[in-house]
């Protein structure tokens, strides 16, 4: 280069240079060039790239380099410059060590290096901090400004206070500053998060009324709050005011409307959202179309995500890694494993390098299909493609095998993580752990998280709460009880799952007293009940026929504030039904619905079919059956059987006949003792032509012996299949031998006609 080369040449190329590393040899060897020195200018652009691109030990040698050639006290702007860019990367107290060290090397830190320090110490919740900062600033006399108010007004609503928020707010003009739009916004998102609507609103209008109109970037924040929460109707509202203030939106506005309706399930509104777009003038990005492609598969449409992957690129876009990894994890949970080969096949084609998310994907779709083999074969291609085994990775692949009870292939996946420099974390202890108790071997499972804590490993909630459970489903409560006693010895507190566990599993043992005990010592513990809770206490009661009690508990859970749901109701209704009191129980269910206007389910309308059934009421039974369609509530499999067998019980059997051809044709197995007891009765009333059709019914809908299945050749199985059925029906007790006889020779009668008319 020429000694016509001047700093602000250099700042040039260094800005616009793509590799930090080749601009910073750039920036080295414009240093030989005759008569060139680095200006502020060339070090702040060198150490702002630096910095951008997390080259930090390339940026702090360059720091000291830049000392000695600049009067530190102009340096202040570059080192707000690189505590942003450590705050970017989360590098917090490196951030924090720049603030320090400005007194240091005599840069005085202004109202500007405050500000920035205090954001990044709000960005990653360091509150107290933030307030300790602020005090410090003041001490030294310096004046704070709007963006200072701005911070700690952030500051109190992401530590949940907008109401203390709001008060700083309306000091500032006392303070000789006049709020703007941030502040506002600021504020008002605090109001949304925790759900003060109507105050948010009206602080809305407020800021409008005195005329202080926010840009599009700080509006945006604010729809990005109601956006992320799902309120798209609530941001609609607040979009056409500033619309008509003149306020044109810009493609993020509607990239976040568009994420805000994905997220409440809102797919065709967003689509049409998307389809809009033109007639605004915008054209969508690649952030548009992964925020819908993601909605899409959230919502398990993967079909229609896969449509718009490759409308994006008909539209001249680039799919980046993120809308790839969507589609592929969406057929991987959706099951449909050949869909996501073919489109990670074309993507690779395209030039998709696969990360560590879409293993993932894939190991833990194929272990959801039972296929743990292939699993296997993916994570050991991942390792040969040259990805670097991480926690993640093994955790994915020990969680399937978990899953599917392969727990030792999982303990050996756990022992190699160690040989490969990956240790296992609690997390990887309880993957295994609760795949150990779902397989009922609890006690292996105590062991294993004894032997995690041996290793220095701290168990947590997860841990605890996993073996109570396993330990109360196999109602081993002294087990159970001692695992709640160690869970505090460890510093865990019980949570409200740990004692609904403990509770379902003492009511599960009919210890109604220890039930009402260990809730007494919940609430004195200051662990809030919730609904579950309530359900629980109800079932206890109820089957300790202390049914005033447990109906009172209805009142109770209402001047708690829960809401009260049809588990809570269909416990109590089963509690009045199995204590003989079936006025009670259908006064109840009345006033569920008709008081309490919670919409009734089959489980609900279940209880009190089967309940009137048992005590021979068939009048109430069947018009509760015929009304629950009509309810919206679809009969199911359960209540065809109440309803079966009470009609061969009263000896309908025609009704009976008719509803267990319904039931079959609507898809349902019926149980085969509901079968036998219908074909019982057909053959009582000699109607032996109907009951071997059942049988063949049986057989044309797969409802055999597993003996069938072996029989390959077609004809040979037409023909044994329904003896078999019989033979079958007639060991396990389901037909008498009555109707064996009448069946085995109707089968036999049916078949030689079936040869004649061949004939």
């Amino acid at each position: 280069m020429g000694r016509s080369v001047l700093p602000k040449h250099v700042a040039a190329v260094v800005k616009h240079q793509k590799n930090p590393l080749t601009a910073l040899e750039m920036f080295n060897s414009v240093k030989r060039e005759d008569g060139f020195k680095h200006t502020l200018l060339t070090y702040k652009y060198m150490i702002d790239k630096l910095g951008f691109h997390g080259n930090f030990e390339e940026m702090e040698n360059l720091l000291l380099e830049m000392r000695m050639d600049v009067d530190d006290s102009l340096l202040e702007g570059v080192y707000i410059g690189v505590m942003r860019n450590y705050g970017r990367r989360g590098k917090v107290q490196e951030a924090v060590d720049v603030f320090e060290r400005m007194d240091f090397y005599n840069c005085e830190p202004t109202v500007l290096s405050y500000n920035t320090i205090m954001n990044i110490l709000v960005e990653y919740g360091y509150f107290s901090q933030v307030h300790k900062v602020y005090m410090r600033m003041r001490n030294k006399g310096i004046v704070p400004d709007v963006y200072t108010f701005v911070i700690r007004i952030k500051s109190f609503c992401r530590t949940r206070r907008p109401h203390v928020a709001l008060r700083l707010l309306k000091n500032m003009p006392s303070q000789g500053f006049e709020p703007n739009a941030v502040a506002y916004c600021t504020v008002i998102a605090g109001f949304y998060e925790e759900n003060h609507n109507v105050e948010a609103y009206e602080l809305f209008d407020e800021m409008l009324g005195m005329g202080i109109s926010s840009d599009i970037a700080t509006f945006n924040k604010l729809i990005h709050t109601l956006c992320k929460k799902g309120n798209v109707r609530e941001s609609e509202k607040l979009f056409n005011k500033v619309l008509k203030r003149g306020v044109p939106p810009n493609l993020f506005t509607f990239n976040m409307f568009i994420q805000g309706l994905c997220r409440k399930g809102a797919i065709s509104e967003a689509i049409s959202l998307l389809d809009s777009l033109g007639r605004e003038d915008l054209t969508p990005d690649v952030v548009t179309y992964n925020t819908l492609i993601c909605g899409l598969c959230k919502n398990s449409k993967v079909v229609e995500a896969e449509y718009y992957l490759h409308k994006m690129v008909n539209e001249g876009l680039e799919p980046d890694g993120f809308s790839y990894n969507a589609v592929i994890d969406g057929y991987c949970k959706a099951g449909m494993i050949s869909s996501a080969d073919k489109i990670l096949n074309d993507a690779i084609f395209k030039g998709f390098v696969p990360d560590e998310f879409t293993y993932c994907s894939l190991i833990n779709g194929l272990c959801q299909d039972g296929d743990v083999d292939r699993a296997m074969a993916v994570y050991v291609k991942a390792l040969e493609k040259g990805l670097k085994p991480s926690i993640v990775l093994y955790n994915t692949l020990i969680k399937g095998l978990s899953q599917k009870g392969l727990i030792l292939q999982a303990l050996q996946l756990m022992n190699e993580m160690s040989e490969s420099g990956c240790c296992p974390d609690m997390w990887t202890y309880n993957i295994v752990i609760n795949g150990l108790c779902k397989m009922g071997c609890v006690s292996d499972a105590n062991n294993l998280v004894n032997d995690a804590i041996s290793k220095g490993y701290i168990p947590d909630i997860f841990t605890f709460n996993t073996l109570i459970d396993g330990y109360c489903k196999q109602l081993k409560m002294e087990n159970a009880i001692e695992i709640l006693n160690t869970m505090w010895s460890h510093g865990v507190t019980p949570d409200v799952i740990t004692y609904n566990s403990l509770l379902n599993g003492l009511c599960k043992a009919a210890k109604s007293e220890d039930v009402m005990e260990t809730f007494k010592m919940m609430i004195e513990k200051r662990c809030v009940p919730n609904i579950i809770t309530y359900s629980i206490l109800g079932e206890s009661l109820c089957k300790a026929h202390k049914i005033t009690e447990a109906f009172n508990l209805l009142e109770e859970m209402e001047n708690k504030g829960l809401t009260l749901d049809t588990v809570a109701f269909g416990t109590l209704i089963n509690g009045f039904c199995n204590s003989g009191d079936l006025d009670g129980a259908y006064q109840l269910f009345r006033r569920m619905e008709d008081q309490y206007k919670i919409s009734h389910t089959t489980a609900t309308y279940n209880i009190m079919i089967n309940a009137f059934s048992e005590k021979l009421n068939f009048y109430m039974a069947e018009k509760l059956f015929h009304g629950m369609s009509e309810k919206g509530c679809p009969p199911d499999n359960y209540t065809y059987r109440i309803m079966i067998d009470s009609f061969c019980k009263t000896g309908g059997i025609n009704s009976g006949y008719c509803l267990l051809l319904e039931n079959i044709d609507k898809g349902f197995i019926p149980s085969l003792s509901t079968i036998g007891w219908v074909i019982n009765c057909l053959c009582v009333d000699h109607r032996v032509h109907e009951a071997v059709g059942i049988v063949h019914l049986m057989v044309q809908k797969g409802i055999v012996p597993e003996v069938v299945n072996t029989i390959f050749e077609a004809d040979k199985r037409e023909v044994a299949s329904p003896k078999i059925v019989v033979e079958d029906l007639l060991k396990k007790s389901h037909i008498t031998y009555y109707a064996y006889e009448l069946l085995f020779d109707g089968i036999r009668d049916k078949k030689l006609l079936k040869k004649k008319a061949s004939k």
